[in-house]
């Protein structure tokens, strides 16, 4: 794999998505954040400070995740589709050179998409003077952006097989379950029936554990994880973002166009 070809396909992506206009998400998050800086502490009094930190990271989270699915898996379709992606396998290029620059251009896009919502929310905050852990937002934010990441690749390899209205839903049911692993563990030990506890414990292991990405809670209160479990859940996302680029590579190489 050379990184050139990478840099070039992550480049394309990242233009194309630009063009089409997706930081308009960026306008609409503006509306969504000033909405609830001007309703909410009229409608909270004295907790409304904390409804607008948990919202602001709930909006930059559900931002990010309409790019994540419903560009992601219409990365490869798109291609197959116009059928550009004849020329792409006919040039000196391999499937994981594809894949991989896929992801990364993607990902990209929402590094920036994010970085600019981050900014807004911090602005807005700082503007009305509601106090705010500092620390502990840009890490759960951080987080944030390694989930949506890990959900691109879910995007593409459910993209690679099936089609863009199928890989939508299936990445959308992957982030909700993904989201309730642990309740299924638990709701499994709760029916003692070894045939329920032993689907639940196998979904717990195919699906990502999405929860441990989740610090919004924490970050609201300045709670910040110890350092070894922060490296655990970071190391964790992007395992099972490699791992499932590398199904995708593989599903892509053998499939016939």
């Amino acid at each position: 794999m050379k990184p050139g070809r990478v840099f070039v396909i992550a480049a394309n992506v990242f233009l194309e998505v630009i063009r089409d206009r997706i930081l308009y998400l960026l306008g609409l998050f503006v509306v969504v954040l000033l909405a609830a800086i001007l309703l909410i502490p009229g409608l909270a009094p004295g907790s409304g400070g904390k409804i607008i930190l948990d919202l602001g990271l709930a909006a930059i989270n559900v931002m990010g995740l309409i790019v994540a699915v419903f560009v992601g898996t219409g990365l490869v379709n798109k291609e197959i589709e116009k059928r550009t992606v004849f020329v792409l396998i006919a040039k000196p290029m391999s499937c994981t050179e594809f894949i991989v620059g896929k992801h990364l251009g993607l990902s990209a896009v929402l590094a920036v998409l994010v970085t600019l919502m981050t900014l807004v929310y911090l602005a807005g905050l700082s503007l009305m003077q509601i106090p705010f852990p500092l620390g502990s937002l840009l890490l759960a934010i951080f987080y944030i952006f390694l989930e949506l990441s890990l959900l691109i690749a879910v995007a593409i390899a459910f993209g690679v097989f099936t089609s863009s209205l199928l890989a939508t839903l299936f990445t959308l049911a992957v982030y909700l379950v993904g989201h309730f692993t642990r309740d299924l563990v638990a709701l499994g030990k709760l029916t003692k029936n070894p045939g329920i506890q032993n689907l639940m414990d196998g979904l717990y292991l195919i699906l990502p554990d999405l929860e441990r990405l989740n610090l919004k809670n924490q970050a609201i209160y300045g709670l910040i994880p110890n350092p070894s479990e922060l490296l655990a859940s970071g190391g964790y996302a992007l395992l099972y973002t490699v791992l499932l680029l590398a199904i995708a590579t593989l599903v892509f190489a053998r499939r016939e166009f």
